[in-house]
């Protein structure tokens, strides 16, 4: 028998479900993993121990895909099912044990709501690499480990800070007096980000620039565990560095910090001026069509928070 665990499409939520998979993984030692997933999420579970199989969930008309998931599971019996995507699949599967995703409205965290799956208190991300990322990462930074990583991209244009709010916080930070004097600066995302990170990129000389957009994301996993701080969008890299348990600054305005804020004691969220409903609540609002709603933002309130939460004490 195995475990088969049912988790999202997307990188961000996907991390955020990896503490749950972990401890099914220690709960059952002797059991192999099948992990359904979407093609981006696939990314982050290629390292899991004891992995049998990644079932890519490919989104079909009249929702088929969970019909391929069901042919792909239906002809072995399941020691545990572990679904967070709350299908009826489980019930149409012989396991021993079945967990499903409770449905809650309460304002908590998606880790620990994730956690309740099996009643169990919240259970922080775990990453898994292996040598190669190790040393791709290596290879990248070789010793280096004064850095400061900035994600400039996320998912949605909404929720991205202004490229020139990023190098204003680098200057601050890396510049004379900065809590991060003389470090260099690593940017990390996904390869379709860097129109985000160019004028960033721009900004410093080479030599001060790590470029690591487009690194595999376990490789970037890597990276991020060598730095001294990460400042970045409400979005997956997010999540990715404060799995490393490294300083992790994520940046909120029109998104719910109370359900995705940088998970762990050293996760800190700052904010808008403005709130949710302030920057939401227009009746011309469309997801599709606005800008960033992260301007009123400034570089000196994020500096100004990193130093209140660090007293400036970020080198070792």
């Amino acid at each position: 028998m195995a475990i088969l665990f049912i988790t999202s499409t997307h990188i961000g939520d996907a991390i955020l479900s990896t503490g749950l998979l972990n401890r099914l993984l220690c709960d059952y030692p002797d059991e192999s993993v099948t992990i359904a997933c979407g093609a981006p999420a696939a990314k982050i579970f290629e390292a899991v121990p004891r992995l049998e199989y990644i079932h890519i969930l490919r989104k079909r008309s009249y929702s088929r895909h969970w019909f391929d998931l069901w042919h792909m599971a239906v002809s072995r019996k399941w020691r545990v099912v572990v679904d967070l995507r709350r299908t009826l699949l489980p019930y149409l599967l012989r396991a021993g044990k079945r967990h499903s995703l409770a449905k809650n409205n309460a304002p908590i965290h998606r880790v620990e709501l994730i956690s309740s799956t099996l009643g169990l208190p919240p259970l922080a991300p775990t990453i898994w690499i292996n040598e190669r990322h190790e040393r791709e990462a290596d290879t990248l930074l070789g010793d280096d480990n004064d850095l400061l990583a900035i994600a400039p991209g996320a998912t949605w244009r909404g929720k991205i800070w202004p490229t020139h709010h990023f190098v204003a916080l680098a200057n601050r930070l890396l510049g004379p007096g900065g809590a991060l004097e003389g470090a260099r600066l690593l940017l990390v995302g996904a390869d379709n980000e860097r129109g985000d990170a160019q004028p960033i990129i721009d900004a410093f000389p080479t030599s001060r620039i790590v470029d690591a957009m487009g690194l595999d994301v376990l490789s970037t996993y890597a990276a991020l565990c060598q730095c001294r701080l990460f400042v970045g969008n409400d979005s997956a890299m997010m999540h990715l560095a404060a799995a490393t348990g490294r300083p992790t600054i994520g940046l909120f305005g029109p998104t719910q910090n109370v359900y995705y804020a940088p998970w762990g004691e050293n996760g800190l969220v700052v904010r808008t001026p403005e709130s949710i409903e302030d920057l939401i609540g227009g009746a011309n609002y469309d997801t599709r069509t606005t800008g960033t709603m992260m301007a009123s933002l400034t570089a000196e309130s994020v500096e100004t928070a990193i130093r209140d939460r660090w007293c400036d004490n970020l080198h070792k």
